[in-house]
């Protein structure tokens, strides 16, 4: 699916996305994905918090794409991520890749991270 161009981003906007994939900034990405303001990289998955920790004092909300369906996050990764400050938003990759990018262009700190559809 192709999402609606916006402009004005202080970051990479997500293009796209479909079975497998995510485009971020015109670049096809295979599997999960990060996407901050300050960079995009690949994310396999809940057991992958690392990047998610390191960029807590740059953003001040995540958004955690599940994948095609909405799901309960683990309680561990829930944890980790809220003992840095991170306010978790858990909700299907669409809608969260949708929301990243409006309030992305509203110039908000935000990040989210997205399991494939």
């Amino acid at each position: 699916m192709r999402l609606n161009e916006i402009r004005n981003f202080d970051g990479p906007p997500i293009d796209g996305y479909g079975p497998g994939f995510f485009r971020v900034g015109g670049t096809v990405w295979q599997g999960g994905v990060f996407v901050t303001p300050s960079g995009v990289q690949g994310w396999t998955g809940f057991d992958d918090t690392a990047p998610l920790v390191e960029a807590a004092g740059d953003i001040d909300v995540l958004f955690i794409g599940t994948g095609a369906d909405p799901e309960y996050l683990p309680a561990a990764f829930r944890t980790a991520l809220e003992a840095v400050g991170l306010g978790l938003e858990p909700m299907a990759s669409p809608p969260a890749a949708r929301t990243y990018n409006v309030l992305l262009s509203e110039g908000r700190r935000v990040g989210v991270a997205l399991l494939p559809v």
